[in-house]
Formats: structure tokens, C-alpha cells, sequence
């Protein structure tokens, strides 16, 4: 049973520390000259790093609620918040020499990143309506505004407006659908309180369209189908440091939310979600994977790849079973881990005054840099799910959650999209290996970028031939 305790701030001294250091980089980087913004990235790796230690000595195995019961640490919320700091640690590394190249090395980066990583660890230990609002809210602020980084780019300029204003549609129909629930509950707020008003639902109309509003303003944020339309533009137009943010640490944070939305406020309307959910899995899984065979830009199809990847993830949320919870939590983590890889391998191949984007920047990538090139074939089968790759274990996971509670021919379906996924991924696979390179330019010197991308691949080397220990991590985080 959870525990509350009295009102202590050990339960949030993560989120405290955080908060300070994102005002010390914001009041100290106007007075470093040009050459010192060395100091705001030390400090918010030295920041992320201190939060992890803090996170790994604090875990229990309980459940414990605190501040009135507003927040809740867990074994999930911390297994996730771990997971945080260690993505954005690499995201922030990998995006150093990006930024200086380009002139936007600027403090404001590295605050708006620790910011939208305060809101994500708040949504992650929320119990409350209001905070899971308030932690979406920050973390998409924060992400409207990284999006629009580079000030005098059109296409970045484009994607921050597309970003804002569908994120708000996204946030308004969220808002009225738990507004609608805090009314057809009674007025709680608390997700336990939630839950327990919940117990014997009436299903009357106001209950299903808090449901159908609460869901379809979750997944908006995630860019699942058919809700898909904003995140392509979104992410090609961002500079790619950013769009390597974007795509991957947030996808933790959104699970958390669907995890406490659905499963711990509303599991026993799941006969009402569950539909929703597989409906748009089945879109998210189809478009994401068709649609990515005709991109000629890499990074678009990436993009779309994510796609279908979440659709994965939601395949194990609308299993109903504490088996599909932690597959959808060993599978975002597997996701973050190789789309880490994937868009740093942008960055590996970007250079002063170039973006290389395109599909037909990796022509030759095994002449220029061989083990680069291993570590991308890696990451890319990975991706496709090729068996014994973590990728691999990760959709296996997942299908078996599925099969588990009779949905066989979901299953399936999702085989034949990952098939079919599986070209584009062998397309990109094929232009590093066989084609002749365009530009035999040297590949990105930069020995922290390169030494990131190797242990991307190095992780999902040793996950796919030993994946129990992930596993085992991820059904810990829902043992309780």
C-alpha cells in the first residue's frame, strides 16, 4: 500500500536542485563573454549528474506519496528520471559542437533544456491533475522555444509557429477533458482519488468524453496518427540539436503520462480507451512505416520511423497488463537509446555551414569512417527489429503482451508494418555501405560525438544478446 509521509522535500529535492541551477544559468550566462559558455554546459551536465545521484541513492521499492498526496515516487518514477538524466547528459554532449559551429552556443539552450526536463520529472512523480498539467505545460514550453533556437532561420521560425499552435489545440481539448473528469468524479483531483470515485463508473456521456478528450490530447502531444500532421515539418525545420531533444527524452515523459492518466486515474474505464488506442497504434505503425519508404530526407524519415515506434509503445499501454506496462517501458528506453544514435548520426556527419541531412549523405559512409559506419548498421537493424538486436527484443516484448489478452490479429498486424518498415531501414543501410560517396569529406572529427555514438552502439550491441537486465529493470518499475 502507498505510504504518505509529512511534508518533507526529500520526495522533490531532485526537482529543487533542478529549479535552482536552471535560475544560476540564467542569471549567470549574461555576464560570460562569448567564450565562456564552456561554464553553462559544465554546470548543467554537473547539474544532471548530481540529480542522478540523488535519484539513485533516494529509490525504494515503495510506493510512497507525499505533499498531500500529490506526488509520487515510485520504482517507475525513478527508473524514468534516471533514464532523463543519463538521455539528456548524451544529448546535451552530442549537441556541443553542432551549436559552437553554428553560433548558437548560448546559454539559453542549455536553460530551456533543463527547463523542459523540470517539467518532464514533474509529470513523471505527478498524482495530481494540476501537476500533470502544469509538467506538460513546462516541458512544452520549453520545447516551443528550443524549436525556434536559431532565430534567423525561416524554417525553424515556420516549425516553432506549427509546434505552438497545435500544441495549445492539443493542450486546450487535454485541459476540458480532465476538467470533465474532475466534474463526473465528485471533484477530485487526486489520481488515487480518481480512481477510487471510478471503481463503479456509470459510462455516462460526460465520463466518455473526458476519456475520448483526455486521450486524444495525451497522444496529440506525442505525434501519434492520425494526430501525426505538425511533428515532420516540426522536426526537420528545428536545427538538429534540437530536433535530437525533441525526439527523444520527452518520449519518457509522455509514456509516464498515459501511465498515470490512464492506468492509475482511469484503469477501469479502460474499456472505454482501450479502442481509441489500438486505433491509432494501427495508424501510427501503417502511416509511420509507408510513409517513411518515400522520404528522401533522412531526417523526415526518422521522423516518421518515430511514428510508428510510438505506435509500438501504445500497444503495450492498451494491453491492460502489468506485462505491456513494462514492454512499453523497455521499449521507449530501447526507442531513446537507438534514436539517440539515428539523429546523432546527423550530427556526426554535419559540418560547418552544412546540414547534412539527406539521405544521400550517407552514400559511402563506410569509406569515410568504418566504425561509424558499423556502429549506424547497429543502430539501423536495431530500428527494424532484426532479431537478436535490442530493437528486436523490444517489439517482442511487446507482441507477446498483446497476444497475452487475445489480440493476436494485432499482433500480427504489427509484424506485417514492421516488415515492411524493415526497406527503409536496409535502404539507409545500403547507401552506407555499397554506394559511392558524394562528399569525401572527412567525417565530424569530434571525438565526444563520436564517443557517444559508440556507446549507442555499444548498449545496443550488448542489450540485444543480453537484454534480461533491462527487462528485469522494467518490470521492477510496475512490480507494485
Amino acid at each position: 500500500m502507498p505510504t504518505v509521509s509529512s511534508l518533507s522535500l526529500m520526495p522533490v529535492l531532485p526537482e529543487i536542485v533542478l529549479a535552482g541551477m536552471v535560475c544560476v544559468i540564467l542569471l549567470l550566462d549574461p555576464f560570460l563573454p562569448k567564450s565562456g559558455r564552456m561554464l553553462s554546459y559544465v554546470l548543467s551536465l554537473a547539474t544532471l549528474f548530481v540529480l542522478f545521484l540523488i535519484t539513485l541513492f533516494g529509490m525504494s521499492a515503495e510506493v510512497r506519496l507525499s505533499f498531500g498526496g500529490m506526488v509520487v515516487n515510485d520504482p517507475m518514477s525513478d527508473l524514468m528520471k534516471l533514464a532523463l538524466y543519463a538521455g539528456l547528459g548524451l544529448v546535451l554532449i552530442l549537441s556541443r559542437g553542432y551549436l559552437k559551429d553554428r553560433g548558437i552556443d548560448q546559454g539559453e539552450y542549455y536553460m530551456l533544456a533543463l527547463s523542459g526536463l523540470l517539467g518532464m520529472m514533474i509529470l513523471v512523480s505527478a498524482n495530481h491533475l494540476l501537476l500533470i498539467y502544469l509538467g506538460l505545460e513546462l516541458m512544452s514550453l520549453s520545447m516551443y522555444a528550443m524549436t525556434a533556437f536559431k532565430r534567423d532561420d525561416g524554417r525553424a521560425s515556420e516549425a516553432a509557429m506549427k509546434y505552438f499552435v497545435l500544441g495549445a489545440l492539443a493542450s486546450g481539448l487535454l485541459l476540458y477533458g480532465l476538467s470533465l473528469l474532475y466534474g463526473v468524479t465528485g471533484g477530485h483531483l487526486m489520481l488515487t482519488d480518481i480512481a477510487a470515485a471510478l471503481a463503479h463508473p456509470q459510462h455516462d456521456l460526460a465520463l466518455k468524453t473526458a476519456v475520448v478528450l483526455i486521450v486524444i490530447g495525451a497522444i496529440f502531444k506525442l505525434g501519434v496518427a492520425p494526430f501525426h500532421m505538425w511533428l515532420p515539418d516540426v522536426y526537420e525545420g528545428a536545427p538538429t540539436a534540437v530536433t535530437l531533444y525533441l525526439a527523444t527524452i520527452p518520449k519518457i515523459a509522455a509514456l509516464a503520462m498515459l501511465v498515470r492518466l490512464l492506468v492509475d486515474g482511469m484503469g477501469t474505464l479502460m474499456v472505454d480507451w482501450q479502442p481509441i488506442l489500438i486505433v491509432t497504434a494501427m495508424l501510427s505503425m501503417a502511416i509511420g512505416n509507408v510513409v517513411a519508404i518515400a522520404q528522401t530526407s533522412f531526417k523526415r524519415m526518422l521522423t516518421y520511423s518515430t511514428i510508428s515506434h510510438v505506435g509500438f509503445v501504445l500497444l503495450g499501454i492498451l494491453s491492460g497488463t502489468t506485462a505491456g506496462y513494462s514492454a512499453a517501458l523497455f521499449y521507449t528506453l530501447a526507442y531513446v537509446v537507438m534514436s539517440l544514435g539515428g539523429f546523432g548520426m546527423i550530427l556526426l556527419l554535419a559540418r560547418q555551414g552544412y546540414e547534412a541531412e539527406q539521405l544521400d549523405d550517407l552514400r559511402g559512409l563506410n569509406d569515410r569512417s568504418p566504425v561509424m559506419a558499423f556502429v549506424f548498421l547497429l543502430l539501423m537493424f536495431s530500428m527494424a527489429g532484426i532479431p537478436f538486436t535490442l530493437g528486436f527484443w523490444a517489439k517482442l516484448a511487446v507482441l507477446q503482451a498483446i497476444v497475452g489478452v487475445g489480440l493476436s490479429w494485432l499482433a500480427v498486424f504489427a509484424v506485417v508494418t514492421s516488415v515492411i518498415g524493415a526497406f527503409y531501414y536496409l535502404r539507409a543501410v545500403k547507401f552506407a555501405y555499397f554506394d559511392e560517396p558524394i562528399d569525401r569529406t572527412a567525417v565530424n572529427p569530434d571525438g565526444s560525438v563520436r564517443g557517444v555514438l559508440a556507446i549507442t552502439g555499444l548498449v545496443v550491441l550488448i542489450l540485444g544478446l543480453y537484454p534480461t537486465w533491462l527487462t528485469a529493470l522494467a518490470a521492477q518499475a510496475f512490480a507494485g
